[in-house]
């Protein structure tokens, strides 16, 4: 998860890109934290659906083999 800190500075950037009072240092500042939040909360994603085991009404394991492989992968690390 993102730090609160550079989560509150996307927003302050926001307001400040609303008001037409952004630099362009804090454009790029702007770029590459809202990069590092997406792949953050990709990363958070992916993990949730690795550790996620799929079970359909009947009670069998019905979680897709590819997420299966992944899973099998990082145990193996």
């Amino acid at each position: 998860m993102l730090e609160k800190a550079k989560i509150d500075r996307i927003n302050e950037l926001s307001h400040k890109k609303k008001a037409g009072t952004m630099t362009v240092d804090e454009k790029l500042e702007q770029e590459a934290l809202r990069e590092e939040y997406i792949k953050s909360f990709r990363n958070q994603v992916r993990d949730t659906i690795e550790h996620t085991t799929f079970i359909d009404p009947n009670g069998d394991d019905v979680t897709p083999e590819k997420i299966k492989r992944k899973r099998d992968e990082r145990n193996k690390l």
